[in-house]
């Protein structure tokens, strides 16, 4: 089974310039989870997309590398059923003329 959350987007603190340590700036996140639907057990994707937002705003990274590699480990340890996810941190203002992200394949 898949869960697709496409374009998770809201504000937070995030980067390392002075600016970005002050003012939020735009995020939108891409998570595709795999697991195994088996029994009725299942991951609820609302909890999914509150655990990535909370943990944005609550750490306030400095590098989306790093944002993307304690989401990944979180989701894991929030819903043991995962057994891969495909994270996508994208940064679509911070550039005048492209969209920044950073992505990773997570196998559990």
């Amino acid at each position: 089974m898949k869960i697709l959350i496409e374009n998770l987007t809201f504000d937070t603190i995030i980067g390392i310039l002075e600016h970005e340590r002050t003012n939020p700036q735009r995020v939108q996140i891409d998570c595709i989870i795999e697991y195994s639907y088996t029994n009725g057990d299942f991951i609820n994707y609302a909890e999914v997309a509150h655990v990535i937002e909370h943990t944005m705003n609550f750490e306030r990274f400095e590098l989306i590398e790093t944002a993307l590699e304690t989401i990944g480990a979180l989701l894991k340890i929030h819903f043991s059923l995962i057994q891969t996810i495909l994270l996508t941190i994208r940064k679509p203002d911070i550039l005048p003329n492209c969209t920044v992200s950073v992505q990773k394949n997570f196998i559990f």
